[in-house]
């Protein structure tokens, strides 16, 4: 593990040329949160509540209790290895060579995956305003508008996500606000009703039994994802020390805040069995407090949030292969950054492929990008997996003397680490329960091995390189 410690602080001092820490603490904070509160919150999630009802919020805080120690896992080794790579890095490091490799690769088609979703996406909802537009339209112009920020300078890509993501906190808020005020002064006709006794008035607190909390854990894990790209982040922080710690402290609460808070109040305005399952819950709340246009605000909300996912795609993937490369695991010419210190060539093939995917999306049965799509869905445990087994290797390192500790500790190590694996494993399981989900049981297998061809092949030009290299040097 000396050797390769040795080899990641050589790529370190690289990357610290290469790239520019031009993000600020508002902009991980908010790229954090960004990240996790998405399409999901503002229009499915009223499909998990008819699953499990108001103890959908006992789902979420349990799922909540697992990411808080995945993300002081993660800031633990930001601290320590403040990387782009991130943890595909640590799993170089701590784990072996193979699961970098894999849990690089991995992380970058599942945000491949995500943004060629969330740009179809975009299509698909300028058609509320325009119907006459056709789909591939807005998702062009999406992709061109977000790649060239990402190509200007990271801060710019920084500042866009930091936009995207206060019109999405702005919207809970005003919900929870006007909602509180709803429900503990009897405002208008809606404050009837409002009540916070709607938690517990319609088939009591948990109508579907325990089997609806159990049920509904892979949708509140999933609605998590994206909280682990303040990984990614690392390598362009300004003062890392600093930022990360209180970026992963904070995120934590305020995603708890932004998700139970809003199903606390949206279910105690309207009770939980009279939302529409095929209706975003915020716009079926929005109409009844009497909002304007309430369907056209939480559509432009929507847009937002899959514009902010693809943003962070892109940056995500960008960085993602510009690590790679660093390992010999891509293509050398991505290694390369721009004037502007961002990883232009990485970022291009990423956007790329995006579009490609956007395109064939259209054409290619709707199985198959299922399939394709459910390997985004293994990807997201697999990763937050790794994070929290590389930490653990870390410690371990740590109590030999071959790693150095720091002053930013995941508490409740070894045990929490073995809850969270734990925790990940029973989402797995779940994934079988759910028609939707249950091809990415048997997709993952055909996409691990041939993950590990690629691995095999790679590692073997490597090693014909250095020895040629050996050759050459003992002439």
């Amino acid at each position: 593990m000396t050797r390769i410690s040795d080899m990641l602080n050589e790529e370190q001092r690289h990357e610290e040329k290469d790239l520019e820490r031009g993000l600020k603490d508002r902009h991980i904070q908010l790229i954090a949160i960004g990240g996790a509160i998405g399409v999901g919150l503002f229009l499915g999630s009223a499909k998990a509540i008819s699953k499990a009802g108001p103890a959908l919020l006992v789902t979420y805080a349990i799922a909540g209790l697992a990411i808080f120690f995945i993300m002081r896992a993660l800031g633990e080794l930001l601290i320590h290895r403040p990387v782009a790579g991130s943890f595909a890095t640590y799993a170089e490091e701590y784990v072996s060579p193979w699961a970098g490799y894999v849990t690089g690769w991995t992380y970058w088609f599942t945000w491949i995956v995500t943004g060629m979703a969330e740009l179809t996406a975009v299509g698909v909802y300028v058609h509320y305003w325009f119907p006459d537009v056709p789909q591939w339209i807005p998702a062009l112009v999406t992709l061109v508008v977000l790649y060239s920020a990402n190509l200007i300078a990271v801060k710019v890509f920084g500042e866009m996500e930091f936009w995207f993501a206060i019109i999405k906190v702005f919207t809970i808020v005003a919900m929870l606000v006007i909602g509180l005020v709803i429900i503990l002064f009897g405002v208008g006709d809606l404050g009837k009703t409002a009540s916070f006794s709607n938690l517990w008035s319609h088939g009591g607190f948990a109508p579907m039994g325990v089997v609806g909390v159990i049920l509904t854990l892979q949708i509140a894990c999933f609605a998590y994802t994206g909280v682990e790209l303040i990984g990614v982040t690392a390598g362009e922080a300004q003062n890392p020390e600093k930022v990360l710690p209180h970026a992963t402290n904070s995120v934590t609460y305020r995603i708890l805040i932004f998700y139970i808070g809003a199903l606390i109040v949206l279910m105690s305005l309207v009770p939980w069995n009279e939302l529409n399952p095929n209706m975003s819950p915020f716009v079926t709340v929005f109409e009844k407090i009497g909002i304007p246009a309430a369907a056209g605000i939480i559509n432009f909300v929507v847009i937002t949030a899959a514009a902010s996912s693809c943003n962070s795609g892109i940056f995500s993937t960008g960085r993602m292969l510009y690590t790679l490369a660093q390992f010999k695991q891509a293509p050398a010419s991505l290694a390369k950054v721009s004037m502007s210190h961002v990883p232009a060539n990485a970022i291009t093939l990423s956007a790329a492929v995006m579009l490609v995917g956007v395109a064939l999306n259209y054409v290619v049965p709707e199985e198959a990008f299922v399939y394709v799509t459910s390997v985004a869905t293994v990807g997201a445990v697999w990763t937050w997996g790794i994070i929290v087994w590389s930490h653990l290797k870390y410690r371990q390192a740590v109590k030999r003397g071959l790693a150095t500790a720091v002053f930013f500790r995941m508490p409740g190590a070894p045990v929490a680490n073995w809850f969270v694996l734990a925790f990940l494993g029973l989402v797995v399981v779940f994934l079988g329960t759910d028609p939707g989900t249950r091809v990415a049981l048997f997709v993952a297998p055909v996409w691990f091995a041939l993950l590990t061809v690629g691995y095999l092949i790679s590692k073997s030009r490597a090693d014909r390189g250095n020895g040629v290299l050996a050759a050459e040097i003992s002439r």
